[in-house]
């Protein structure tokens, strides 16, 4: 349980961006191997799926030695989410982050408790990828979630957004450069292991600042 986890508002790795009051909605899929094609896989034993490390970019017209530059490794560790009433929040122990994920009502709205009701979507504010290497999310207790994933490329928009819904029973492996908002689990809470590139390199994407709106992420009770 995770009900407890305790979350510094002025902690968290980036400060939300908020104040618009559009919505880009994104289409829902079921997550499978066809439809996660570029994207990544579903994986069903976490501990022994390579993750790829992606080597250092030569800086000029040297190439990087033989054997370097992809050294870095994997780290990987408990990544921790909990819905705090209508606001999501998240740990990554593996990086050491914290943060404020989304909403499911408008951010100045959001209830500070349980409203009562079911959340039909999260409102999310930033997206990003790793360039230096591929992620793996692993249900510890078979969690489903869903998560908005866009293929590589800089000139991402809410538009190239689609939502994949994971039903719990695998874990999810992105590959290095595609771009990923929040993981949203549909219950209250839910625990991951995360294993990825320890450099944790992050190119980041804000919907509000960048677009005027926020990213909606259905979340359904089942498919």
């Amino acid at each position: 349980m995770i009900a407890s986890m305790d979350i510094d508002p002025h902690g968290i790795a980036h400060q939300p961006s908020t104040g618009v009051r559009r919505v880009h909605d994104t289409p829902l899929v079921a997550a499978s191997a066809a439809s996660l094609a570029g994207y990544g896989h579903l994986v069903d034993n976490p501990r022994t799926f390579p993750i790829q490390i992606v080597p250092w970019p030569a800086q000029g017209w040297r190439p990087i030695d033989k054997d370097t530059g992809d050294q870095g490794g994997v780290t990987e560790g408990l990544f921790e989410f909990t819905w705090k009433g209508e606001t999501l929040y998240a740990r990554n122990n593996a990086v050491g982050d914290s943060y404020l994920f989304g909403w499911s009502n408008w951010p100045e709205d959001a209830a500070a408790s349980s409203p009562g009701k079911k959340r039909e979507r999260a409102l999310i504010w930033r997206a990003n990828y790793h360039p230096d290497g591929g992620q793996l999310f692993h249900p510890l207790n078979g969690e489903s979630f869903v998560v908005p994933l866009a293929l590589p490329g800089d000139d991402v928009t809410p538009e190239k957004f689609v939502t994949f819904w994971c039903d719990g029973r695998s874990g999810l492996y992105l590959h290095p450069n595609v771009w990923h908002g929040a993981i949203v689990p549909l219950d209250d809470e839910a625990q991951f292991l995360d294993r990825q590139g320890r450099v944790h390199a992050r190119v980041s994407v804000n919907f509000v600042e960048e677009f005027g709106c926020y990213l909606g992420a259905p979340l359904p009770a089942r498919l």
